[in-house]
């Protein structure tokens, strides 16, 4: 196969900072995605409706003139413990707002103000859920005594499975999944719970973070896990299960903050978002699966129509440039310098 046309596809996971620095990375996602939801871990987090619509009438207002009226940034709201019922059917009426995030405290960057104990929510989760407004999850626990490449199990043990006992028409997704544990969690439950995957977790295992060294632009939240893991990931993806759908979690840090001593967790990957989904779902045999993944289950689970418009990537050698602009620093994106086979034309 030399070229293939798909349903313009929608970025259901990402991270834009704010800024100079969404300015930089915003044409990335808006030439390749119809939509995004964007992620709320900004400093302060966003924790209101008028918070979130200030922030998307910031993002608006950098998107590149040639980009503009073609890009639509779904917001979202960051939970905490004193979320209110009241914000909740603000969010909702608001309509530009798609979910609400649930970071458990410390568990990814800027996550400080996040979750310690998710009973103190339920009065909120039960307004979420009898408003049709979903939860966003970032699936891990925090405890120091649990292994890093536990903790997404642990994390359905302990709080995931409970909440959809509690809560069973309570719209979840289970964001950038990285475990087979979690693929089987996914596939078991009610239509209710779906998922997300990065690509980065469909092209790597953890050794990618070791070869050579330490490979500080390889390490990301949750942690990249073993071959075994990135396998399940791969044949959720490919399955064509409508439980499973594209979110990228682009996640750009300056290069001074990834190459040191205590570098941020985070992968670049807006720059060629949708080549590296391709490269995957042919490494798997699968590219006739990739416009449903890419295009269609996320709008679907998220009630939304699908888009009308398409894109075409070409069988085309490229090399990803070594290092992006970044405000007034450098950006280092996935496979910098490397070769890539499909190009978005």
């Amino acid at each position: 196969m030399t070229s293939i046309t798909i349903t313009r596809p929608d970025d259901w996971h990402l991270h834009l900072r704010d800024g100079k620095q969404l300015r930089s990375v915003l044409p990335h996602t808006a030439r390749q995605f119809a939509r995004a939801i964007i992620m709320p871990n900004l400093k302060p987090p966003i924790v209101t409706t008028e918070m979130a619509l200030a922030y998307r009438a910031q993002i608006l207002a950098a998107l590149p003139e040639t980009l503009y009226g073609s890009f639509n940034p779904l917001m979202t709201l960051y939970l905490t413990e004193n979320t209110s019922p009241s914000e909740i059917i603000r969010a909702k009426e608001s309509k530009a707002i798609q979910g609400i995030k649930l970071y458990p405290a410390g568990a990814t960057t800027n996550s400080d103000a996040g979750v310690t104990d998710i009973t103190k929510c339920y009065t909120t989760l039960e307004t979420m859920e009898q408003n049709n407004l979903p939860l966003l999850v970032h699936g891990e626990v925090t405890d120091t005594n649990i292994d890093i490449f536990d903790r997404e199990k642990v994390f359905i043990d302990r709080i995931l499975a409970p909440l959809t006992q509690r809560f069973p028409n309570l719209r979840i997704v289970f964001e950038h999944i990285t475990t087979r544990d979690a693929v089987m969690f996914v596939k078991e439950t009610s239509k209710s719970i779906a998922a997300t995957i990065t690509a980065h977790h469909l092209l790597l295992n953890r050794n990618a973070i070791f070869q050579g060294g330490i490979r500080p632009h390889y390490y990301c939240l949750p942690i990249l896990k073993r071959e075994i893991h990135r396998q399940a990931l791969l044949n959720a993806a490919t399955s064509g299960n409508p439980k499973f759908f594209l979110g990228t979690d682009s996640a750009p840090h300056a290069q001074t903050n990834k190459e040191n001593a205590c570098g941020c967790a985070g992968i670049f990957t807006a720059h060629a978002a949708i080549e590296l989904y391709a490269t995957a779902f042919e490494q798997a045999g699968a590219l006739d699966k990739l416009e449903a993944f890419a295009s269609f289950y996320g709008a679907d689970f998220y009630q939304l129509p699908r888009n009308s418009s398409h894109i075409t990537l070409k069988k085309e050698h490229w090399i990803v440039p070594e290092k992006f602009g970044f405000a007034n620093e450098k950006l280092i994106p996935l496979y910098a310098g490397e070769n890539l086979t499909w190009k978005m034309t």
